[in-house]
């Protein structure tokens, strides 16, 4: 089977994509929907994304690096909304980082050891 990349090179750098699973507030325990991708071509460091509801709207997704922990752009979350953020980050970091970089390859291999805050 030969496969064709569906990656357009125009599209704006960490742009959200249908390669980013969304999880809801149940699977976090978080009050916003947080998006995470495997790297496929990025040429930063894992993030997440995140948006106060799963229809993505550009304009209400935020950025965040995970690698120090920081906001990179786009809509920022609260301080306490951050301080959340960053407690799951730090909760379920091994297990963002091995799917970003592919080391766990399935989302639905992801999703099972993610844990809520």
């Amino acid at each position: 089977m030969n496969f064709r990349s569906t990656r357009h090179t125009d599209e704006p750098q960490g742009q959200a994509t249908f390669g980013m699973a969304n999880l809801r507030s149940q699977r976090t325990g978080l009050p916003f929907i947080v998006f995470i991708s495997q790297r496929d071509g990025a040429q930063h460091d894992v993030r997440v994304k995140v948006s106060p509801n799963p229809k993505v709207r550009n304009a209400q997704m935020g950025s965040y690096a995970l690698r120090p922990y920081r906001f990179v752009d786009g809509h920022r979350l609260s301080p306490g909304e951050e301080r959340a953020l960053e407690a799951w980050v730090e909760k379920n970091l091994d297990v963002l980082v091995r799917y970003w970089t592919g080391d766990i390859a399935y989302t639905e291999d992801a999703l099972e050891l993610l844990e809520a805050i």
